[in-house]
């Protein structure tokens, strides 16, 4: 049975508030009269979505009523978007990325170190806005290792504990022995152990200290738990030919451990070749994807190995003056402002200009790709949540407009909504589901049963507005951002609502963890080395 609404004035015109009355109300929310669409079942269609104890209960043409309602008319009622790339994981960021539709926050390239990741997740309990997530860091434990990094304080930053410990080499130069590898290797598992995503790797800001050995048992500590490792490649950003071969080794790997993989940004030199590869893998089953943002520049630290001129300026064949550029000055480095600058600031953020900006456009309509902004900080990094935009300092625009870019640039160039909707949430809730992670098998869906992670926008006037002189400005064009049942952002305003869920797996009572040996190796893969294997009897023996 329907009871019937009575509604009372709303503060703003658009939200409408139910009175309480003597009759029970069906729903705790419900959204009225939007095109729903879920990428999933490829629904689409009017209709009214009821909501309740956080988890979407109904669908129906009919007419339903709830304790809060929003009048969708015009609208499309998607599913939350989900960025699997993003750094700045602290409350000044999930705030600028929920007024960009953002309902869940991960990072599954930097992440975080294993060592803290069950105190990174207690410390944002009930008090974040929203949900959100760490892969078990690979830098950050060769950090801890090999340079000897052990400021807590800082670890608990999580993807923002590279600011620091990036001032330090041995984490990117140095080559591991078997007993700091066995170190390396036991700190990431401990992360797993704790419910870690996966693994993130930032393999291309350690190419020259990160063997190819290290790598495969870095995927290998991931597969035994059958999660992903998300790799920034060994050469990207590089020429057409070295970014692939970065991206071959990893997909390699994956496939001889039969494990989940992602590529990370994959949109450089050579991308069409890239994406190929990996759709032609996940035609053939495996669970295999690479990321996208609609941008031609990314952001990185000056320090970055690839950005060194005897690499960028020598062997590719760049100048600073047109691709390097501080973001809080706008001004572009030259060699001598570069080099200067590396000494005293070493981990400062700039942009990075190293795509056709028509490519940006052409990367939204890939099959089967994520996009993840790859957000960037502010400065003041740990600002409160309700910090006005403008006292942040500069930062690349896609943080605080990747999700509102892409909704743009597919309604001014007649790119499929569901398309859009795929790759701004579905399709990285499918990939991480299919690793056993149930969050994101109820999420990124407008279904019965889901969890009610809802965005409600009009496609009409969505926009970003964040630009490279001013990055922080939020979008536009979100009646509603709903995280987990919760209205968390409505016309715009972001609301003092903390409704953010972890997102992790279930942590375990033991690590998995299995060091590596010669030994163990001449074992299992020949058929006995003298001296090393037992029961190879010795020469002119019986």
């Amino acid at each position: 049975m329907k009871y019937p609404s009575v509604l009372v004035a709303s503060a703003l015109a658009s939200f409408v508030l139910v009175s309480g009355t003597a009759e029970a109300q069906d729903y705790d929310l419900v959204i009225l009269n939007g095109r729903v669409m879920d990428p999933e079942t490829l629904y689409d269609g009017i209709a009214n979505v009821g909501i309740s104890d956080g988890r979407i209960v109904e669908i129906s043409k009919e007419p339903l009523s709830g304790t809060k309602e929003i009048d969708a008319s015009g609208h499309i009622v998607g599913p939350g978007f989900i960025d699997t790339h993003f750094h700045w994981q602290q409350p000044m960021g999930y705030s600028i990325g929920l007024r960009d539709g953002l309902t869940t926050s991960l990072d599954i390239e930097e992440g975080c170190a294993g060592t803290i990741i069950a105190e990174w997740y207690e410390s944002r309990a009930g008090v974040t806005q929203a949900n959100y997530g760490c892969a078990s860091s690979h830098e950050q434990a060769r950090a801890i290792v090999l340079d000897g990094f052990s400021d807590k304080e800082i670890l608990l930053h999580g993807p923002a504990a590279a600011l620091e410990i990036r001032k330090g080499s041995g984490w990117s130069l140095t080559e591991a022995d078997y007993d700091t590898g066995n170190e390396i290797l036991r700190i990431i598992d401990k992360g797993l152990q704790d419910g870690g995503l996966g693994i993130g790797s930032t393999l291309g800001y350690m190419r020259d200290g990160v063997t190819s050995r290290e790598m495969f048992e870095v995927q290998k500590v991931a597969a035994r738990y059958g999660r992903h490792t998300a790799v920034h490649t060994r050469f990207t950003p590089d020429n057409a030919t070295f970014e692939n071969l970065g991206l071959q080794e990893i997909i390699a790997n994956a496939l001889a451990l039969d494990a989940p993989a992602t590529i990370n940004h994959y949109n450089n030199p050579g991308w069409r070749l890239g994406h190929e590869l990996i759709q032609r893998l996940q035609e053939q089953g495996y669970n295999i994807w690479g990321e996208i943002y609609p941008y031609a520049a990314g952001s990185t630290a000056l320090n970055a190995v690839f950005l060194k001129p005897e690499n960028w300026v020598d062997r590719l064949g760049h100048s600073y003056e047109d691709t390097l550029q501080d973001p809080v000055t706008g001004d572009f480095y030259t060699l001598e402002s570069y080099n200067k600058a590396v000494e005293e600031t070493p981990t400062k953020e700039i942009v990075l200009f190293k795509m056709p900006p028509e490519d940006s456009l052409k990367w939204l309509t890939l099959k089967g790709t994520t996009m993840a902004s790859d957000a960037m900080f502010a400065e003041p990094l740990l600002a409160p949540w309700n910090t006005p935009f403008e006292e942040l300092g500069n930062m690349h625009p896609r943080g605080a407009g990747a999700r509102a870019a892409t909704l743009r640039l597919g309604r001014e160039n007649d790119i499929p909504m569901m398309q859009l909707l795929s790759i701004l949430s579905y399709n990285a809730a499918h990939h991480l589901g299919r690793t056993g992670l149930k969050a994101m098998q109820e999420r990124g869906r407008i279904q019965e049963g889901m969890v009610a992670d809802i965005v409600v926008f009009d496609p009409e006037i969505v926009t970003d507005n964040s630009t490279y002189d001013q990055g922080s400005i939020p979008s536009t064009g979100f009646k509603a951002v709903i995280v987990n049942g919760e209205v968390t952002v409505r016309d715009d305003e972001l609301l003092e609502v903390f409704a953010g869920q972890p997102i992790r797996f279930e942590p375990e009572a033991g690590p998995r963890f299995e060091p590596v040996s010669e030994e163990a190796w001449n074992r299992e893969f020949s058929t006995g080395m003298p001296d090393v294997a037992p029961g190879i009897p010795p020469k002119g023996g019986n």
